[in-house]
């Protein structure tokens, strides 16, 4: 009886050395200042130009471009990145621009064309797109207007 009061006696200062030694090591710790963060080197190197999208096969699809940036320092002054060009954009204002286009207007009777205007919406890759675009199309049938004023009866 007597040699387990001893056991636990040993256990419970054993166990209170180990909460003080805790409690110590995380008082040095947070006494301890924190090293400040080496400053980062100031590069040279130039902002990432990069060039259209070009499709790896077709008008769209997955393709790549070109970024160039200067510097006498710089590591890297070309990469390729790979890139991809949306199949339903309007290919005539540039493959990585998109537009919001308006409602089509009325049909021109003179050029047999009617015209809508389209916003940027997007552009990929950072491209140089057009604030505002213009297209026109084919009105399709023409039905000509019945002149007024004149009136025939058949007899």
């Amino acid at each position: 009886m007597q040699q387990q009061q001893q056991q636990r006696r040993l256990f419970t200062a054993a166990l209170l050395a180990l909460v003080f030694l805790l409690a110590a090591v995380s008082t040095t710790e947070a006494g301890k200042k924190e090293k400040p963060e080496k400053k980062a080197k100031k590069s040279d190197c130039g902002e990432w130009q990069w060039s259209v999208c070009v499709p790896t096969s077709g008008d769209c699809g997955l393709g790549t471009r070109e970024g160039t940036r200067s510097g006498a320092e710089c590591k890297q002054t070309t990469k390729t990145q790979k890139c991809k060009i949306p199949c339903n954009w309007k290919k005539q204002f540039g493959a990585e621009c998109k537009y919001q286009f308006q409602a089509w207007g009325e049909c021109d009777l003179n050029t047999a064309l009617k015209t809508r205007t389209g916003n940027l919406k997007r552009a990929l890759h950072n491209a140089d797109c057009q604030k505002t675009v213009t297209i026109s199309k084919p009105c399709g049938k023409l039905t000509k207007p019945k002149p007024q004023g004149e009136c025939h009866l058949l007899k």
